[in-house]
């Protein structure tokens, strides 16, 4: 499982960022000696980095850059302030993204989910996924059901693989059109639907019916 550790001077967003990432499976760490930021760093080796920018002692640049000596791992800033000038010096220090306060839990997440999913990607194992009949060859881009099978657009398909990987939890709407976001320069609310729609239809041509259930308000779900 995926180690995320997280640093920021905040104790109330702190832990409501540990409890959140906690409940989607990841093991995460939040510094308490923020005057030794690296040595908790080394022990805990993460596969992430959350970092705030400004924290006592040092600030999360100082940080980035003494973590980049050492690991090319994803870092992503938080930040009250997300100018252009910070957003500059954050990618320049070697950060990967970065994310305003105030944020949604459910993006923070998300844009989790897709810097993991970037840097180590999630191997061979999960190429094939299968739920209710249907099975997603992520490979190839088809879902099939018996003898049928159909073909899915690039966002039918992150869409469903998102989904799948996450059957039995109601997926929120901003974390999928934060996983278009990765291949779409605009994505928004009537897009993600119209999404789900088409998707939905080819599901059906493959002969799987109610498949993706909608959460009114919330997102969408695969029961397990």
């Amino acid at each position: 499982m995926y180690r995320i550790f997280v640093v920021e001077d905040d104790a109330v967003i702190a832990g409501a960022v540990c409890r959140h990432l906690e409940s989607w499976g990841y093991t995460v760490a939040c510094a308490r000696r923020l005057d030794q930021v690296m040595g908790e760093f080394a022990a805990f080796d993460p596969h992430l980095v959350i970092l705030d920018i400004s924290l006592p002692f040092f600030n999360g640049y100082h940080w980035c850059t003494q973590m980049r000596k050492v690991s090319r791992l994803p870092i992503l800033f938080l930040t009250s302030a997300a100018d252009s000038a910070n957003i500059v010096m954050a990618m320049q220090m070697g950060g990967d993204d970065l994310l305003a306060k105030p944020f949604a839990l459910t993006v923070l997440a998300a844009k989790v989910q897709a810097m993991l999913r970037r840097a180590y990607d999630f191997g061979p194992a999960n190429r094939l996924l299968e739920c209710g009949g249907a099975v997603l060859d992520v490979d190839s881009g088809t879902v099939s059901a018996g003898t049928l099978r159909v073909e899915l657009s690039k966002n039918e398909l992150r869409i469903l693989q998102m989904l799948l990987e996450h059957r039995g939890q109601v997926v929120p709407r901003e974390a999928l059109m934060t996983r278009l976001w990765e291949s779409d320069s605009f994505v928004d609310e009537n897009t993600l639907t119209v999404n789900v729609t088409r998707l939905r239809r080819k599901l059906a041509e493959a002969g799987v019916c109610d498949l993706i259930h909608t959460r009114k308000g919330v997102g969408y779900l695969v029961e397990g």
